[in-house]
């Protein structure tokens, strides 16, 4: 029977240990893309209750090495307090010590990766490769839990192939340990972003725990896919990642209908053009990267603001960027 729950009642505070996450909207950690400068535009849109870093290797943090790239992108600052620091690792005493290194860096949450699946984590035995062993996964969740005293979280996969789910056992587990909140992406590690979340294991997480959040990611485009999936899990709260690139609105206009049942207009073209010229700038501004690599990058991430726009000319201008100049010159005629 349809859940005729009010709209709404379905973005309630959560609480994870002491931070209260409010909406319960959460930008998920991705690499290549949550740097600063995308976090502060998801905030500064509204309504995005909390950001992450990108992923970082934890080895790379417990020797401190500030030339090693994924050090580099440990890259907070003090206006986005409280913000969640994502850690990947196999080594239980390397994960617990770059823990200790972000809480002293200011971490409020610390989240261990173990979703990611693409070959440079899973190949050392990180990320969704943990869920492979559920001995090894929960030996890493308890040495971070132990090291810090701020929240620990984890984002999980389903499990790493369809005949060997572990999702529902291994939160159990990490409940236990003393985790305190649960993402889940409802898709197996070896479909990578094929096919179709299955929100069911969401809701078989959220069925497996007593006494923590459980946050459902996948597939969730739009106000209406979040307050289905909400309805159909019961999960605490949603989070937000390929529907967030170029569309940092998305969190305020998913709280805002799921508030009022009223969609919010969408962002003009001028608006997508202004959005994507301020993350090129915040991005220049603050990266530790050569500039050179930070635009490189940056293509990627801008053109999902204009991959719709009537020019196709503006995305080849933008691909095609080598300088900020080239950025403001592809996008001026919408400015």
């Amino acid at each position: 029977m349809l859940n005729t729950e009010p709209t709404l009642n379905l973005l309630q505070p959560v609480r994870i240990g002491g931070v209260v996450i409010d909406p319960p909207l959460f930008l998920a950690p991705m690499a290549g893309q949550t740097n600063y400068a995308f976090r502060t535009l998801c905030r500064l849109m509204g309504d995005c209750g909390l950001v992450c870093t990108e992923l970082i290797s934890s080895a790379a943090l417990q020797h401190k090495s500030t030339r090693d790239k994924s050090f580099q992108r440990f890259d907070w600052r003090e206006d986005e307090h409280p913000f969640a620091v994502q850690l990947f690792g196999s080594d239980p005493a390397v994960m617990a010590e770059a823990a200790r290194v972000v809480v002293d860096h200011g971490a409020a949450i610390v989240d261990i990766n173990m979703g990611c699946w693409v070959p440079k984590v899973a190949k050392k035995g990180g990320g969704a490769a943990l869920l492979k062993d559920l001995d090894s996964a929960v030996a890493v969740v308890e040495a971070v839990v132990n090291a810090v005293a701020v929240p620990v979280t984890v984002k999980v996969r389903s499990g790493w192939t369809a005949d060997h789910p572990t999702a529902v056992p291994f939160a159990r587990a990490a409940e236990q340990i003393g985790v305190k909140a649960v993402a889940v992406h409802a898709r197996f590690a070896d479909q990578g972003f094929t096919g179709q979340a299955d929100w069911d294991m969401i809701r078989q997480v959220k069925d497996a725990v007593h006494t923590i959040p459980v946050i459902g990611n996948g597939d969730v485009y739009t106000a209406a896919d979040a307050r289905r999936m909400l309805l159909e899990t019961g999960c605490d709260g949603v989070m937000l990642g390929r529907a967030a690139l170029g569309n940092p609105w998305v969190f305020r206009q998913i709280a805002h209908e799921l508030r009022t049942r009223e969609p919010l207009p969408l962002p003009s073209l001028a608006e997508r053009a202004q959005a994507a010229l301020h993350q090129a700038r915040l991005t220049l501004e603050t990266t530790k990267f050569d500039p050179i690599v930070a635009i490189r990058e940056l293509r990627g991430q801008l053109v999902k603001y204009v991959e719709d726009l009537p020019d196709p000319s503006v995305r080849e201008r933008i691909v095609r960027a080598e300088s900020l100049a080239d950025i403001e010159s592809a996008l001026a005629d919408y400015l």
